[in-house]
């Protein structure tokens, strides 16, 4: 019970964001927008060090050969999404030009596929903790692994946000917008699920598995969330809530773990 709790929270915490487009009246301004871009961005910056990358790195033990399965599954995780990135045609609220192949698919179905491909590496993030936790391994607690779910929950409320009421300006009901957002976060328990199934049978390959999340992870927060914070004057804002994210997902791992 306490895995399907943890595995569903960050779909709520898009849920939640998504139920903003239902109150709002106006768009989001620039301010806020840089500002959740980078709170995102900072608890997923924590979470890949605190909650993955520590973890892999004490299950593999000192020295420079024991390192190798973490810098594979890194460098793996980064070539993953950037290999998505190529093939999946996408588009972000804050951007006019697509990105990935050419597509006919509408402006709205590109930019909740943009989001969804943010969520695959979250959801993996939280299936292998929690798959490993399960799984036995003495270097994972419960705790963290809800701890981790807690901070992903956190940083999908503005993403839910960002992606509905883009979705209210493309002409959207609040209803569907509402849904639509919402449903994007779908793809963090599919995810999640996906890397348990995987995991539960060779526990080896934990260090493998959290650094690819991780490397995951951290392509989705330099090549998108990060830039899109520091756009126009008020790229400030995008580095306070960066800090803010950061330190709440600190405090969170330390606390819970």
């Amino acid at each position: 019970m306490v895995t399907f709790i943890g595995l569903t929270i960050p779909f709520l915490g898009t849920a939640l964001g998504a139920a903003i487009v239902l109150m709002m009246r106006n768009g989001i301004s620039k301010k806020s927008n840089s500002a959740m871009l980078g709170f995102a961005s900072g608890v997923m910056v924590a979470a890949s060090f605190w909650s993955l990358l520590q973890p892999a790195l004490e299950q593999v033990g000192d020295g420079i050969g024991n390192s190798w399965p973490v810098l594979a599954g890194f460098a793996a995780g980064i070539c993953f999404l950037l290999l998505l990135d190529t093939i999946i045609p996408h588009q972000h609220p804050d951007d006019k030009s697509p990105e990935g192949p050419r597509s006919r698919l509408p402006r709205s179905i590109k930019m909740i596929l943009a989001v969804a491909l943010h969520n695959i590496p979250e959801g993996m993030a939280v299936g292998v903790v929690f798959g490993g936790v399960l799984s036995g391994s003495t270097d994972l607690t419960i705790a963290g692994a809800l701890a981790l779910s807690i901070g992903m929950a956190i940083q999908n409320i503005p993403e839910g946000a960002i992606i509905s009421v883009p979705l209210r300006d493309e002409g959207k009901s609040r209803g569907k917008a509402f849904i639509w957002g919402a449903a994007s976060g779908l793809v963090e328990p599919i995810a999640a699920l996906a890397t348990m199934f995987i995991l539960k049978d060779s526990l080896s390959a934990m260090p493998v598995l959290l650094s690819f999340a991780a490397g995951a992870m951290l392509y989705v927060v330099v090549e998108e969330l990060i830039p899109s914070s520091q756009k126009g004057k008020h790229s400030n804002i995008g580095t306070i809530g960066f800090a803010i994210g950061f330190m709440l997902m600190m405090l969170l791992d330390s606390c819970l773990s």
